[in-house]
């Protein structure tokens, strides 16, 4: 009956929103891949809005009812059947009233199962699509034939293009590099994104950028992270630009791609760097946060797949701390290639890190591939939930400590990063799955 009622509400919201597009006309930034779509989404705001009326998609909205949510300007209403109700009646009154209306709309789009982005290219037409790596094994692959499979889903975003529209490719990834001889709309300009010379907009010059502090255990003074710099180059101009609060050069894959999402929509340089400089990385994306006991917390918790941990294991070398721990979970829906997925993230573990940390039943493989790759058996550690690791991880980590936290969603690390960060109060603003619904699983 749930899903019935479910799929009644989807047709009406998408109803609406269809509704709505035909009466306000917005025009459409429409931004998928397996990796690095939210951060994309929210840089690619932080540049627009300098410049015009813009619409986000919140949070991860980029389902098939996300998207809908977005359009129409509404929440979630989780299990609130009232709240849905309330819902339908406002997108109702947004359709037959006059009422002021986002010039740009910035939209997530995301694939659980085969048909999610084709069946949303059959109705939302795209003025800009942006889509960002896609890496050998994405997250939900569990459900579609093969990797090949995944990489058609995203790539039918393409399809949505309106005639002289703009498709953005990250040009460093080879899958989706190919897509450029995909048959694109009528007159649809292709630009490359990325961190080589080669692409239309690219980032270089890659740094670090660090803040000392004073030890309270050793009379150097130290110094964290707190974000990274670098210099982006769109035609003959180069500027630099600093993204706080996020470490990788992955990190600067959605300022790279905001960029050129601006650059192409008449966005002038200046506003570029301003929109980029004042672009906050979302929560639960490698994301940097002071931990207790003079501690730095990498929290990347918002999902896991191998591409993304090996990523986030990168970033946690960069930090240079006097111990590199790793609580790494479980990596959901990778079907028959899980065992050696995971394996692979443990090999890439015991090269980085002093002390792994593994939760979860499938995160044995990563605790048993740091162990063929050199690590000590006495220096991981094997929990079933995050629950539980998070206590042993608060007794353990000492002062100079980097601790990087990643696992899929329904894993929660995001449990661990509260009970070790600094200012656990502001939990609701820096955390993911924070909403009342996911504090109740």
């Amino acid at each position: 009956m749930r899903g019935i009622l479910k799929n009644v509400i989807v047709w009406i919201l998408q109803a609406e929103a269809k509704a709505v597009l035909r009466k306000y006309k917005p025009r459409v930034v429409a931004i998928t891949g397996s990796v690095g779509k939210t951060s994309t989404k929210d840089a690619v705001y932080a540049v627009l809005q300098k410049k015009f009326h813009v619409r986000k998609s919140e949070k991860s909205f980029n389902s098939e009812i996300g998207v809908p949510l977005t359009i129409l300007g509404l929440g979630n209403a989780w299990g609130n059947p009232l709240q849905w109700i309330q819902n339908i009646v406002d997108g109702l009154l947004l359709i037959i009233t006059s009422r002021p209306y986002p010039e740009w709309l910035v939209l997530e789009v995301g694939a659980d199962r085969p048909g999610d982005i084709s069946s949303l290219a059959s109705w939302l037409a795209v003025d800009v699509a942006i889509i960002t790596r896609l890496p050998e094994v994405p997250v939900h692959v569990e459900f579609f034939d093969s990797v090949e499979a995944v990489i058609e889903e995203k790539a039918s975003l393409m399809d949505a293009v309106k005639p002289g529209g703009t498709i953005l490719l990250y040009a460093d990834d080879e899958r989706t590099r190919k897509l450029e001889q995909r048959l694109p709309a009528p007159d649809a300009q292709i630009v490359l994104f990325g961190f080589e010379p080669k692409t239309h907009v690219w980032a270089s010059r890659f740094e670090v950028v660090r803040e000392s502090f004073d030890s309270a255990q050793d009379k150097e003074k130290r110094a964290w992270p707190i974000g990274m710099r670098a210099t982006i180059t769109i035609g003959e101009e180069a500027v630099p630009v600093q993204i706080i609060g996020s470490l990788g050069t992955h990190a600067f894959l959605p300022a790279v791609a905001a960029a050129a999402a601006g650059h192409v929509l008449g966005v002038s340089l200046p506003e570029i760097v301003a929109g980029l400089e004042s672009f906050d990385p979302p929560p639960g994306r490698v994301r940097l946060l002071p931990g207790i006991k003079g501690t730095l917390v990498i929290d990347d918790t918002y999902n896991a797949s191998p591409a993304a941990t090996e990523a986030a294991l990168s970033a946690l070398a960069l930090t240079k701390p006097k111990r590199a721990i790793a609580a790494l979970a479980d990596m959901m829906e990778l079907g028959r290639v899980s065992v050696e997925e995971h394996r692979k993230v443990g090999a890439r573990a015991a090269k980085v890190c002093d002390i792994l940390i593994t939760v979860g039943v499938r995160s044995r493989d990563i605790a048993m591939g740091a162990l063929d790759n050199g690590m000590p058996d006495t220096n991981i550690l094997q929990f079933e939930d995050a629950g539980k690791a998070a206590l042993e991880i608060q007794n353990l980590i000492q002062e100079g400590d980097a601790v990087l936290v990643k696992g899929s969603q329904s894993m929660r690390m995001e449990k661990i990063v509260e009970e070790i960060m600094l200012e656990p109060e502001r939990a609701g603003d820096l955390l993911v799955r924070q909403d009342r619904e996911w504090k109740r699983r």
